[in-house]
């Protein structure tokens, strides 16, 4: 920790730093310097006003020439719409029946699936649970799909699969006194 006399000399170094006072009076300076400039700027402005107003008058007329070209496109586009319109809807109608036929389409097949998908399910509720590392033979659904991996080739007839036996989850275990 410093000490109180090394406190004291920092303080007197601070405050005998000329360099803030210095920056402060520049400041003031530079904005005196600005506002000297104002009024000569002020007179500059009134002066070139008249060629100003001049140049916003030609503006003015220029853009009300774009205005009537403007106007003159709307209204022929306006005139056009109409049939536009007709055969736009026309299109529009004919990309609505398509894609309501698509969605039909996928809905009908969507079905399929989740139905053969149900079916599956049902099969590998009812078999029973595998045990050790052995073969099981598994009936099957004849519409369900079943993958080649699985061992069987889409003929809809029981097949043995060779794949390792999903793992067994734990059972909490009797203990001998359980049944006492």
């Amino acid at each position: 920790m410093p000490s109180t006399e090394e406190i004291r000399n920092e303080i007197r170094k601070t405050l005998s730093d000329p360099t803030p006072l210095y920056a402060l009076a520049g400041a003031g300076d530079l904005a005196y310097q600005k506002l000297r400039e104002v009024p000569g700027r002020v007179e500059a402005l009134a002066a070139d006003r008249k060629a100003a107003q001049e140049a916003a008058v030609a503006r003015l007329q220029e853009a009300q020439g774009k205005l009537v070209d403007a106007q003159a496109r709307v209204v022929g586009t306006v005139t056009a719409l109409p049939t536009d319109l007709k055969s736009l809807q026309e299109k529009a109608q004919e990309f609505a029946l398509q894609q309501a036929g698509l969605a039909a389409g996928l809905a009908i097949k969507a079905k399929e699936v989740y139905d053969e998908l149900a079916e599956r399910g049902k099969v590998v509720v009812a078999r029973p649970a595998r045990s050790g590392g052995e073969s099981v033979t598994v009936e099957r659904a004849e519409s369900v799909p079943v993958d080649v991996e699985e061992g069987e080739a889409g003929g809809g007839e029981p097949a043995e699969t060779s794949k390792p036996a999903a793992k067994k989850t734990a059972r909490p275990r009797k203990s001998p006194d359980a049944g006492q």
